[in-house]
């Protein structure tokens, strides 16, 4: 092909492969590398008459590119705080010798904010445009249409505008695409958005958990959370989730979930939100119980050896009327499930907030809407709630989520005292229930905590009785022994 292409891709794995496939089939040319030109050769030879160039060399793909070049990188990002360096570093170096001035590079990975941020200040430098552009949705996403978070400057955002909103997800005509803010953002969001994930993952596991100690077979759940997905709970996770116990494996006949060992992985998102929440005294309990069941769940050996060792209820769960039991785990997922979204979307309006991003939270669930991971009918109630009330301070006093926790909570607390009396683990449903609490609790124990802390360091404390900030301190009575 004589023409320039219109997007360049770098990094060939199963992910970038469907991307390209993706904007190819919008209308664009697109140019592809690959470290391993053999790669290259056989992605290229496998879908002949595309407009597909495949080049063997960086300088090669570059000068295959019309200008200003946008270049969109798929590699594996390892760097888990700014100062680390990694692969994305390594191609964004040998790219730059052979850039022009306004050409952008696109971080299309799951990197580290910061890590973008930095990215982003020393391409600026070198007169290069940068965008960190979150994209979820998986393979199938990356394909058929995903939701994407590209950050960086507006102007930028504007040049690739056409060919992202062309090859993302919609939803009643809207792409699932915004330009979220500057610098870090969009792989910010991104990252609260796979924190969310984990929390919408461990919830339904916690379901799961306690139909299959009540007797249910995997027949009979999948059955459930089909079921599920015709309603309130509608979304691509429990949509997989019904899939998933459906399937059988050919050699053994037997559900596949079955044979899968308990044994969590994670790539490190999760550990991030976490992180950014503690810096940002930001309460994300349900997601925090979720990361931390994936820790617990990798300890397997540990956990098989305690118990034969420590005691406790044998897990049972006694229901007389499943149909009854469904309907109070449906309620106590749907509720935690709010929660789980409210201290997602609380801490990054905080973070928003802090770094001036100037965070539009109605857009953003507007574009979690379809193609992502998290896509859920319920979005379109997020989305309303914050398009009604931009300044809504926590998504559980939106009228219709709040008549929800209202009319689900007797059946949550149900389900976590008979999951807690049959000795079955359920932190993110607990966690979920305690925030609920505490956020709607007038005066918590602080009080006390504040004594503690002014008995032994001389904290001080504020006064029920005085104007508040002004601070107080007692002269508590020696403690000997």
């Amino acid at each position: 092909m004589s023409q320039k292409s219109d997007f360049g891709l770098i990094g060939l794995a199963v992910m970038g492969q469907n991307l390209v496939l993706n904007v190819e089939s919008r209308g664009f040319q697109v140019s592809v590398y690959n470290r391993t030109t053999s790669v290259t050769d056989e992605f290229v030879a496998k879908h002949p008459g595309k407009k597909l160039v495949g080049t063997k060399t960086l300088e090669e793909f570059v000068q295959s590119l019309a200008l200003p070049r946008k270049i969109h990188i798929m590699v594996k990002s390892t760097a888990v705080k700014d100062t680390d360096r990694d692969a994305v570093d390594a191609v964004i170096e040998q790219l730059i010798p052979l850039l022009d001035q306004g050409d952008i590079v696109i971080d299309g990975g799951n990197s580290f904010y910061q890590t973008t941020e930095r990215r982003d200040a020393y391409l600026a430098e070198k007169g290069l445009r940068f965008i960190g552009a979150g994209v979820s949705g998986g393979e199938e996403g990356a394909r058929k249409g995903p939701s994407i978070m590209p950050g960086g400057p507006a102007s930028t955002w504007e040049v690739m505008k056409p060919i992202f909103e062309s090859i993302a997800a919609k939803v009643d005509g809207e792409p699932c695409v915004i330009h979220i803010g500057p610098g870090g953002a969009g792989h910010y969001v991104k990252m609260i958005h796979n924190g969310i994930e984990y929390g919408d993952m461990q919830l339904i596991c916690e379901a799961y958990n306690i139909f299959k100690h009540a007797g249910f077979t995997t027949d009979e759940m999948a059955a459930i959370f089909n079921e599920w997905n015709e309603g309130d709970l509608l979304s691509y996770l429990i949509q997989i989730s019904g899939k998933a116990l459906e399937q059988k494996d050919p050699e053994t006949g037997k559900p596949v979930v079955e044979l899968i060992v308990d044994k969590a992985g994670q790539k490190g998102t999760g550990q991030w939100t976490l992180m950014n929440a503690a810096e940002n005294a930001v309460v994300i309990s349900t997601i925090n119980a979720a990361v931390e069941a994936r820790i617990l769940s990798s300890q397997k050996k540990q956990r098989v050896a305690a118990s034969t060792q420590l005691t406790g209820p044998d897990g049972t769960v006694n229901a007389a009327d499943k149909a009854d039991l469904v309907k109070k785990v449906h309620d106590a997922l749907y509720a935690s499930k709010i929660v789980s979204y409210a201290q997602g979307l609380d801490l990054i309006r905080s973070t928003g907030e802090k770094k001036g991003w100037n965070l539009d939270l109605g857009r953003i669930a507007a574009i979690w809407r379809g193609g992502c991971i998290i896509r859920a009918r319920f979005l379109n109630r997020i989305t309303d709630a914050y398009r009604t009330n931009p300044t809504l301070a926590n998504l559980m006093l939106d009228p219709f989520f709040k008549d929800v926790l209202s009319k689900t909570q007797q059946n949550w607390r149900e389900v976590v005292s008979l999951a807690t009396l049959s000795g079955l683990p359920v932190p993110a449903f607990s966690a979920s229930l305690g925030y609920y609490d505490s956020y709607r609790a007038a005066r918590l124990p602080a009080n006390l905590l504040q004594a503690q802390r002014d008995f032994f360091g001389a904290h001080t404390y504020e006064r029920t009785d005085k104007p508040e900030g002004q601070m107080f301190h007692t002269e508590w009575p020696e403690v000997i022994g």
